[in-house]
């Protein structure tokens, strides 16, 4: 993660050095100095983002520089700020130059705080480096021949290889493995003749398969059939109850303006009366996703009529007591984790889903590293895909073998925790699709995110590197390669 504050950071101060061609030398000096440290400071972060899982003392100085980054990035966006509205404030005449002395002198004055700040964080980052000294930090990419010199070749490198390997568009994720007896289960409660409204709840722990087993069943041809009504929400831990309301009357009216505009001006009450005059002749199918708390429920299910036609909804939740309570005649299932076999199978079908599985250079001592990781994932489907995308990325025996070592050293209960697998797949990223990856924290909670309106961010921030091609090609290089690596998922695709 720190790689990507401290490369944001060295962008923003080399754009600063361009666009203040005349600044005092001595402050020029400063901010390329700063520059040039932090760019130094990246080759060592390998190395000290492993030994800060076992160094309290090498997690506070990843902290301190990424504090530093953080507070680089923030001065000289709030110079540019300030110098963007001192320069549109100019009139013709003589107040005009009048108006341009005082820029001047503001514009120095700013200039003069910039280098006061740049001073002071010299300071820092020079207590830093003794502190990388002490601490025995190495210099890892270096000793691998990838240090900042390097970085640029790197980066054309890097597009390059996703272009040559992120050419496909996945059909939202529809790998499917394992609960095939669930599913006719589930189907049949479903499909039931039994006219009242009933719940049938899906509970487990996270990334045991509750969504894509609810998802399976919601795009079942048989369901599609016998529900001509269908909507799903998603409700999460911070939930508001009138935009969920919303979404589902959205979700079967269309998003027409006069709807929209409508939808606005209701309280929750107003919403609650209108969605069950629109569900109360229709015989509806509803998920209602990622289930917390029991109140959440309660507020939703007002909303949703027993018209006596046989109208379903389904519920996941990681909590028993909420999966329980919803209907007391209802229908609550615990969902399992695979077994071995099944485990195996969704491993391979994740990097034939890729286009790996034939070009890794499969080998008997690969499928047997492989075998022992995927045993420790302990059947949890999360952990298994997150571990197969890790490995599409990785050729050759050797790899593979550091992978394994990197886990096993985190082994708890005889099997491996799903947030190593994470973090390693975070850290395997290069510098500027971490950046792209962390920008998905300032979107809500399973939101549904747009892609077009994503990748105009993503090159708005200066994430996307100018290369030779398209940035809006390499942007959707970039998408693909996190869903490839299964860091996120699709929810649609439109062609």
């Amino acid at each position: 993660m720190v790689d990507a504050f401290v490369s944001f950071a060295v962008e923003k101060l080399g754009n600063f050095l361009i666009q203040e061609v005349a600044l005092r030398r001595s402050l020029r000096e400063n901010v390329q100095w700063l520059r040039n440290e932090l760019l130094f400071m990246q080759s060592f972060f390998k190395d000290a983002e492993e030994k800060q899982v076992e160094d309290q003392r090498v997690q506070q100085w990843i902290f301190e520089i990424s504090s530093i980054a953080n507070d680089t990035v923030a001065i000289l966006e709030t110079y540019s700020s300030t110098n963007v509205a001192i320069k549109g404030s100019t009139n013709d005449g003589f107040a005009s130059r009048l108006k341009s002395c005082a820029c001047i002198c503001r514009k120095e004055t700013k200039l003069y705080n910039v280098g006061k700040e740049i001073q002071s964080l010299k300071t820092r980052i020079m207590d830093i480096s003794r502190k990388r000294e002490t601490y025995g930090i190495r210099n890892i990419d270096i000793i691998a021949g990838e240090g900042p010199s390097n970085r640029s070749n790197n980066r054309s490198a890097l597009v390059r290889t996703l272009r040559r390997t992120t050419s496909y568009a996945d059909d939202q994720d529809q790998i499917f493995v394992g609960f095939q007896e669930v599913i006719e289960r589930f189907l049949a409660e479903l499909l039931k003749e039994e006219p009242r409204r009933s719940v049938i709840s899906i509970y487990g722990m996270g990334g045991i398969g509750k969504t894509t087993l609810a998802r399976n069943l919601y795009n079942s041809p048989s369901l599609i059939t016998s529900f001509p009504t269908r909507a799903w929400i998603c409700v999460s831990q911070e939930f508001n109850t009138p935009d969920l309301l919303r979404n589902i009357i959205k979700s079967i009216q269309g998003c027409t303006k006069e709807i929209l505009d409508l939808l606005e001006k209701m309280t929750e009450r107003d919403l609650e009366s209108y969605l069950r005059d629109l569900l109360k002749d229709r015989k509806y199918l509803l998920v209602v996703d990622d289930v917390w708390h029991k109140e959440a429920w309660e507020s939703l299910k007002r909303a949703f009529p027993d018209s006596k036609n046989g109208c379903r909804v389904i519920i996941t939740t990681r909590k028993e007591d909420v999966a329980e309570s919803a209907d007391e005649k209802g229908f609550a299932y615990k969902l399992r984790f695979l077994g071995q076999e099944e485990s195996w199978d969704l491993f391979c079908k994740k990097l034939r889903h890729v286009g790996k599985f034939d070009n890794i250079g499969w080998s008997p001592a690969m499928e047997g590293i492989a075998n022992e990781m995927v045993e420790r994932c302990g059947g949890l489907p999360l952990a298994i895909v997150v571990l197969s995308g890790l490995l599409s990325h990785k050729k050759g025996l050797v790899e593979w073998k550091k992978v394994k070592a990197h886990l096993w050293r985190h082994i708890q209960n005889n099997s491996i925790e799903i947030s190593h697998i994470l973090s390693l797949s975070y850290n395997d990223l290069s510098t500027e699709l971490k950046q792209c990856f962390l920008y998905f924290g300032i979107f809500p909670e399973d939101s549904v995110i747009n892609t077009e309106k994503l990748m105009c961010l993503w090159m708005a921030e200066g994430f996307i590197p100018r290369v030779g091609e398209r940035m809006e090609d390499v942007a959707e290089d970039f998408l693909n390669e996190l869903v490839r690596r299964s860091l996120i998922q699709v929810a649609k695709t439109f062609w």
